[in-house]
């Protein structure tokens, strides 16, 4: 396996690297400790034009100027004051779009998630949503701005494949103030992978 190349993260299409992206394997080593899983669910937030994306209408803010650089960095921000969200940056520089990492199946360090979740037994909702697979994956605003082809946050190919019956494709989740953009079907999973954040529908 190797990490994503540079090149990965520059496609200006951020729907096809939504779905590029399942079956990829996130890497974090924070602490000396390695935590991995493959990539089961993903969100594509697409820039200006996206009422749901932070950068929608070019917003400008310390918060999302990270958006706005070459793809190939980490988003990492603060949901409600509780949950931090890791999310990739994509595009090329000046295109601020960004894929939000919802599920994740653990691989690696499953005892070290676990006890950052405070759970003794492996259950979905160990890694199942954005703010559980961040907790688990010792993801917080520590690991922003970072370089996806550093050593701290990474994401390898696996060469693992879905086809396109597997991969459904539905509205976002959460996004209600996005008025008709809410009903957009930009979130994809993996059809009946238990570490889908929601019901499969």
């Amino acid at each position: 396996m190797a990490k994503l190349p540079f090149s990965f993260y520059q496609h200006e299409d951020v729907n096809a690297l939504a779905v590029g992206l399942l079956g990829k394997q996130l890497f974090t080593l924070v602490d000396g400790e390695l935590t991995a899983g493959t990539i089961v669910e993903t969100e594509a937030y697409k820039g200006v034009i996206d009422k749901a994306s932070h950068a929608y209408g070019g917003r400008f803010t310390p918060r999302t100027k990270v958006m706005y650089s070459s793809g190939g960095l980490s988003y990492v921000y603060l949901c409600y004051g509780i949950h931090h969200l890791f999310n990739v940056v994509t595009a090329p520089q000046g295109t601020p779009h960004a894929v939000l990492i919802r599920g994740l199946e653990p691989l690696i360090g499953i005892d070290v998630m676990l006890r950052r979740r405070n759970m003794e037994v492996v259950r979905p909702n160990l890694t199942a949503g954005p703010g559980a697979l961040a907790k688990a994956m010792g993801i917080d605003k520590l690991l922003n701005e970072k370089d996806l082809l550093g050593d701290e946050i990474w994401i390898e190919d696996t060469g693992l494949k879905f086809s396109e019956e597997t991969i459904a494709a539905v509205p976002r989740v959460g996004v209600d103030y996005a008025e008709e953009h809410a009903l957009l079907p930009w979130r994809y999973y993996i059809k009946g992978n238990p570490y889908v954040s929601k019901p499969n529908r």
